[in-house]
Formats: structure tokens, C-alpha cells, sequence
């Protein structure tokens, strides 16, 4: 079973990543259908807006490491796997919002920051522990995390773990709004499907207008951080650090 739910709402499409068990984790099988899912609703003229949320009180974990760890799939697939859903993202051609209703971390994040529009839950967090893994920045984010925080808060979150608050994001103008939950049924959602009302064509017009520039960088950039991914999963930093997560996890589970 998928765990990429897919809920038409007239011409709004809602993901919602649902893997509650994983914190709404994505292994494999999660990359392949959330970049097919992407893929389907842009070339759906029924869809006009596409949001992107998680399922009970995670908005998504990022990647699998356990999975990762049992087990691995080869280099040249892995590549390919992580080149193709961002690039999913930054080529999306209509309106893309991101709901972020939890904390929201590694690939989840940088994924995000590819969005048109981010709205995120109050008691949500921004966490990319490249780092602290042994590994480095993906997604794009060397290029749009500095472009949108400015460099020394890019800098504190992809080389030194800071978990960026809801707050926080909405000062650096990482999202848009910070919304309660109590607010998503009643405010948030209504405004979504409002937006689907909207001339998509002129919207997708004008998105392109103002990505006309970005595309070239974030392809390069998507391409040169796989690359260097590659070398850092191969580590003996990110091995140890592998090791250690998976310890951890042993422990806490008995």
C-alpha cells in the first residue's frame, strides 16, 4: 500500500503522506510515488493546485534511514531515485503548497522550500541534520536555503543541525503563515480550495515568469549535490553515524 494518499477537492489535489508508524517516513517505494504522484498532477488538466501535507502530527520524517540500513538500494538507482523527485518539484509548473502540519525534516524540508507557498502549523520545526549523519545538503537546498534565510541561517541549519521553529521560518520568511491546528479544517483548507479557483493558466504563467532564472541553478545544484551525497553515504562518518542511529533505535525500542 502506498503510503502517498492522493484526495481530489474540485481542482485542488492533496498528497498526504501517511506513514504514521515512521513518523511519515519515505523509503524507496514513498520516493517513487510521491515523485509519480507530482508528475501525474501536473500534467492533470483537472488539477489546478497541488498541496502537499502529512498525516497525524508529523508532516514527514525525510528518509528511511532504517529502511535505508536493512536495506539499501544500489548507488546508480539511489541517484536516480533522489534526482528525479526533486526535480519533480522544482519543474511542478502549477501552484505548489506545502502544509506543514509537524515537524518537517531532511529531504521533507528541502523539498519544501521548492514550494510556491509554505503554511506551517505553530509547534512545527524545520530540521535538515545533514551533518550530524555524515552527510551533506540535498534537495537543492546549498541554493534555497541561503537564497531564502540569508547565508548565516542557511548556514546554521545545514552545518550545524539547527532546527528552524515555525516562528522563526515565518521571520526569515521561509513560509508564509503560521497557522494553529485548530485552524487547518477552518481557514487554511478553505483558502487552498479557494486558490484552485483561480485561472490556473494565469498562475502558471506568472509562476513561470518568476522561475524562469531558478531552474538552471537548481538543476545544476540537484545534479552536483547527488554527486557529492554519493561520496558522503560511503563515509566512514556516515557509516559510524548510521551505526549509532540504528543503535539508538534498538534501545529505545526494548
Amino acid at each position: 500500500m502506498s503510503v502517498i494518499q492522493i484526495e481530489n477537492r474540485g481542482r485542488l489535489r492533496i498528497l498526504t503522506i501517511n506513514n504514521i508508524k515512521k513518523r511519515n517516513a519515505l523509503n524507496r517505494q514513498g520516493y517513487l510515488d510521491l515523485t509519480k504522484a507530482l508528475l501525474d498532477a501536473d500534467k492533470d488538466d483537472t488539477v489546478s493546485v497541488l498541496a502537499i501535507t502529512g498525516a497525524g502530527n508529523f508532516y514527514s520524517s525525510g528518509n528511511d534511514i532504517a529502511g535505508a540500513f536493512s536495506d539499501p538500494v544500489p548507488e546508480e538507482e539511489r541517484k536516480a531515485i533522489l534526482t528525479n523527485l526533486v526535480k519533480a518539484f522544482y519543474t511542478f509548473s502549477k501552484l505548489l503548497i506545502a502544509v506543514v502540519n509537524g515537524p518537517c525534516i531532511g529531504i521533507s524540508a528541502t523539498t519544501a522550500a521548492l514550494c510556491d507557498v509554505i503554511y506551517a502549523e505553530k509547534d512545527a520545526y524545520f530540521y535538515t541534520p545533514f551533518t550530524s549523519l555524515g552527510l551533506c545538503a540535498e534537495g537543492c537546498s546549498s541554493v534555497t536555503f541561503p537564497r531564502i534565510l540569508g547565508k548565516s541561517k542557511a548556514n546554521e541549519m545545514l552545518l550545524l543541525n539547527h532546527k528552524l521553529t515555525a516562528q522563526e521560518a515565518l521571520q526569515f520568511n521561509f513560509v508564509s503563515e503560521v497557522f494553529s491546528m485548530k485552524d487547518l479544517n477552518t481557514k487554511i483548507w478553505p483558502r487552498i480550495e479557494g486558490f484552485a479557483k483561480l485561472p490556473y493558466k494565469s498562475i502558471m504563467t506568472t509562476k513561470s515568469l518568476i522561475k524562469r532564472f531558478e531552474t538552471e541553478e537548481l538543476e545544476a545544484a540537484n545534479i552536483v549535490e547527488n554527486e557529492a551525497l554519493g561520496e558522503r553515504i560511503t563515509s566512514e562518518e556516515c557509516i559510524q553515524a548510521a551505526m549509532e542511529f540504528m543503535q539508538k533505535k534498538m534501545k529505545s525500542s526494548l
